[in-house]
Formats: C-alpha cells, sequence, structure tokens
C-alpha cells in the first residue's frame, strides 16, 4: 500500500510540476528576455537572451523545490528564474573567448552572493568587465532575489550555509574561466583550502559539488518554513553537499564531455583515468544521494529530485554514443525502475520539445 501511495504522490508531483509549474517559469523568463531586450547593450543583451534560450532548462530543474512542503510557489519561481538567470548569464559573460581576467570574473560573481543577501547593496559588477552598459538589468536581478529571500521567515538559520554555497559556486566559476596554462593548477590550490572535511571524494569531485544551485534552492525552499531548526538546517547542507550537489553536476559534465574535450573546456569527469572509474564514482554519487535524500524531512520529494536528475540529465541525446550508452543503462539500473519509467518520460517531454 506505502509503495502505491508513494508513486501515486510523485506522479502527481511530476503532473503539477510540469502543467502548472513551467508556464509560470515560462512568464518569468518573458519578462527578463523583454528587459534586457529593451534596455541593455548589444554586447550585454545578446549574452543575457543566449542564456535564457539556451539555459532556460536549469530554471526548470531548479523551480521543482517550489513545490516543496509549506513554499510559497510564485514567489520561490521568481526566486529560482532570478538567481539561476545571473548564474547563466554571468557564465555567458565569463565564458566569451577574448576575456580571462580573473578580477573581473570574481567582480562579476559578487552578484551571486549579493543576490543571496538582503542586507547587501548592489555594486557596480562590471567594474573590471569590457561592457557595462546592461540598463541595470544584473542589478535588477540581485535585487529581485533579494527582495524574495527576505521574505522566506528562517533565512537567518539558513544564512550562513546558503552564502558559503553561493561563495564556493563564485569560487569555482572564476577559476574555471580562467586561461588554461593557470585554470587547473589555480583551482587545485582553491580546493585544497576546502576538501579537507569531505576524504571520501576527489579533488574534482569536490569542484563537481560546488558548482550545482540546487542546494541553494534547498536551503531557501527549507526556510519558507517558520518551525525550521537548525539540526534540519544542517542536515539538508550535508545532504545537498557534496551528494546531491556532486551528482547534478557530474551528470552535467558526463553528457557534455565529448563537446568539452573537442573545445578544450574544463570537464570534471574527464579526470577519471577510464570509463570503469568514470562509472564506478557516477554509482557511488547516485547510490549515497538516494542514501542522503531518505535522512530528511519530505524524503520522498528528495528521492523524486535524484530520479528527476538522473531522468533529465540520461535522457540528453548527448547520452546515444556506445561509451555514454552504457554508462547510462548501468546508471538507470542503479537508481531503479521508477527512474526509469522518468527518463521515459524526460525522453517524450524532449521529443515534444517541453525540456
Amino acid at each position: 500500500m506505502n509503495f502505491f501511495y508513494n508513486l501515486a504522490n510523485s506522479i502527481t508531483l511530476i503532473n503539477t510540476f510540469i502543467r502548472t509549474i513551467f508556464p509560470q517559469i515560462n512568464q518569468e523568463l518573458n519578462y527578463w528576455t523583454d528587459y534586457a531586450t529593451a534596455h541593455a547593450c548589444p554586447e550585454l543583451k545578446e549574452q543575457a537572451l543566449s542564456s535564457i534560450k539556451h539555459k532556460k532548462f536549469h530554471c526548470q530543474g531548479g523551480s521543482i523545490y517550489s513545490l516543496y512542503n509549506g513554499v510559497h510557489t510564485a514567489d520561490f519561481i521568481t526566486l529560482v528564474v532570478a538567481l539561476q538567470t545571473i548564474s547563466d548569464y554571468l557564465d555567458n559573460l565569463c565564458d566569451r573567448a577574448s576575456i580571462a581576467d580573473e578580477r573581473a570574473f570574481r567582480q562579476l560573481h559578487a552578484a551571486m552572493t549579493d543576490a543571496l543577501d538582503p542586507e547587501a547593496i548592489p555594486q557596480n559588477y562590471y567594474a573590471f568587465y569590457p561592457f557595462n552598459d546592461d540598463g541595470g538589468y544584473l542589478t535588477k536581478l540581485v535585487t529581485t532575489c533579494q527582495q524574495k529571500v527576505k521574505k522566506l521567515p528562517s533565512y537567518q538559520l539558513i544564512k550562513s550555509d546558503l552564502l558559503k554555497f553561493a561563495c564556493l559556486y563564485s569560487d569555482l566559476q572564476t577559476y574555471k574561466h580562467l586561461d588554461h596554462s593557470i585554470r587547473e593548477q589555480k583551482m587545485i590550490n582553491w580546493i585544497h583550502q576546502h576538501r579537507s572535511p569531505y576524504p571520501q571524494i576527489t579533488n574534482w569531485e569536490f569542484g563537481a559539488a560546488t558548482g550545482s544551485t540546487l542546494g541553494m534552492f534547498m536551503l531557501c525552499a527549507a526556510a519558507s518554513d517558520k518551525n525550521l531548526t537548525a539540526s534540519t538546517a544542517e542536515k539538508i547542507s550535508t545532504a545537498y553537499f557534496p551528494w546531491i550537489n556532486g551528482l547534478h553536476i557530474l551528470l552535467d559534465y558526463f553528457i557534455d564531455a565529448a563537446e568539452d574535450q573537442a573545445s578544450g573546456d574544463l570537464n570534471f569527469v574527464a579526470y577519471y583515468t577510464d570509463q570503469s572509474q568514470m562509472l564506478s564514482r557516477l554509482t557511488l554519487f547516485t547510490k549515497q544521494a538516494f542514501l542522503e535524500a531518505q535522512t530528511l524531512p519530505e524524503a520522498l520529494f528528495h528521492k523524486t529530485v535524484v530520479q528527476g536528475l538522473l531522468a533529465m540529465y540520461l535522457s540528453d541525446p548527448k547520452t546515444t554514443p556506445s561509451k555514454e550508452q552504457a554508462i547510462k543503462k548501468s546508471l538507470l539500473k542503479t537508481a531503479g525502475w521508477y527512474t526509469t519509467f522518468m527518463y521515459m518520460l524526460c525522453k517524450l517531454l524532449r521529443f515534444k520539445k517541453k525540456l
């Protein structure tokens, strides 16, 4: 009976997500598209519109947390879309081939930490970047996040870990976009300052875990509950970092591995010695993510998130080549039949261009 109850709840969650949440995400993204189109200079408008067009699925994925118990759905979608749009927009700015300035990247990413701190005063994020006339686009994204975060009744309980995740994310984005000749050593030096509490994972797996926004979104969702306790907030942080966050980004890099190798971009799964080690470590992160999800309040919700991550990434057409196919099949087998069901659903959504 419990099995069928959980299945029904999970299917209801997915159905609500697709039918109710997706249209609200589109509405938010349309607002930011119109704003950038009307106000930003040509160079920054191009990057803003490109990030929205090509990375929409990041907002879709993060918005699953708008369905967490007790969350004000509309406000939370506004927060997720604004924060994820900052992330994706800055990634595009740092990806410009002609720019590899650490100081510029770090200053740009101050927008991430400011967005999650209602007391922060917006800065000139473009101070060291060659373009700066965005018509207030980035500052408006930041203040939109601040307004929503300020309304979270238990914000003070999550603030420390939330800003820690945002700082680590910003560090990663700063270092990973540097010139190839210095990028790797800079990242290793940075990782060594932070990795000692996580002996179960490698340097590059730690780097991957810092690259996910999911832990930030989940902490904000939890802070919607005025009865949140410090111990529950700590449990959430531990579950998401490094395991659920790490699985998220390792899957992201797994599907992009061939592309990144061809373009010379940094890729965390490329540091595995061979396909066997890659499968072994991805399997470990999958199992640990499920185990950690089970320890949290609303365990079914978190389990569904992990299943959704696997389904969304493994349904990507980039996983069809034989090497990727073998790892995909093994991970789906490890994750169980319901993840496979969600995988088939994601394939259908991709076919209908909903993802």
